[in-house]
């Protein structure tokens, strides 16, 4: 028998790239967003945006009247309600409300991250920090603290006085010019039943940042690694989506990381499938 999955935020990458891939194995797919994101094969309803007082009451109603037996939001601001929530009704695959709120705040990843010794850009906060690193004379990014989707990052080059004026909601970090890859992963309650896969950003949307507009799959062994230790440290369970660069001496270090699954999700089928098995709702 099949279970049907609700997936939030398909009208996004992630959504998307996931639904559309549930429906192709042959898995009945409801689909949520708040915006109007209907598409074939998906049974789909309009939602309110995250954070507002009747989302939970609307995708929990949803989730009842479609019969749903997994609940698999891709939005992290979803998942900060849901992970807070007495949860009824269908499960959902969701971290812990600590790691998520720390992966939604670059700046506590951050943080998180270099305590642990975990390899990660030098960074700071705008203001007098950014400045002292600004007179290093090497190329910075800046970008916020939260959001998602490449918004917001931008890329100064040496004597660019723009950071000067960056206050605390953005952070500062040196740039790793080297390859990007974004690490799907999927951190299951058995460490042996862990699924790493890494893709390689071969084009970004904004040409030396920004979304990926193509990946592909490679064999990266160093990459694999740290996604999978920054993504225990920061504490999550489940997928994770994990955006790593390499330094100009080819040293990977972590970005950000995601507590949901990535993008290009369809790209890397054994991260799902490892969703899949561990959801005894589900059967394939």
């Amino acid at each position: 028998m099949v279970t049907r999955v609700l997936v939030t935020g398909v009208g996004g990458p992630a959504g998307r790239s996931l639904a559309e891939t549930l429906r192709d194995r042959g898995l009945a797919v409801s689909g949520v967003d708040m915006a109007d994101a209907r598409q074939a094969g998906i049974r789909f309803r309009q939602v309110p945006a995250a954070g507002d007082s009747g989302f939970l009451h609307a995708l929990y109603g949803i989730a009842a009247e479609h019969g749903v037996g997994l609940i698999v939001p891709t939005v992290t601001e979803e998942m900060l309600m849901l992970a807070a929530a007495d949860r009824a009704g269908a499960p959902v695959v969701v971290s812990s409300l600590a790691a998520i709120t720390v992966a939604h705040d670059k700046w506590l990843t951050y943080l998180r991250l270099w305590d642990a010794g975990v390899a990660v850009p030098r960074s700071c906060l705008g203001g007098a920090a950014a400045a002292a690193l600004a007179d290093r004379g090497a190329t910075l990014l800046s970008k916020p603290r939260t959001g998602r989707g490449g918004r917001g990052v931008r890329v100064h080059r040496p004597g660019e006085q723009g950071i000067l004026r960056f206050d605390d909601t953005r952070i500062v970090q040196e740039f790793a010019p080297g390859t990007e890859y974004a690490v799907n992963l999927y951190l299951a309650a058995r460490q042996e039943d862990d699924v790493v896969e890494v893709l390689e950003k071969t084009e970004l949307a904004n040409g030396e940042v920004g979304n990926a507009v193509a990946v592909r799959a490679v064999v990266e062994p160093d990459v694999a690694l740290l996604a999978r230790v920054a993504a225990s440290v920061v504490g999550i369970t489940g997928p994770a989506d994990v955006d790593i660069r390499r330094r100009a001496d080819g040293t990977p270090v972590v970005l950000e990381v995601n507590p949901r699954l990535g993008a290009h999700n369809g790209r890397t089928p054994a991260v799902v499938d490892a969703l899949l098995a561990e959801h005894a709702a589900v059967a394939r």
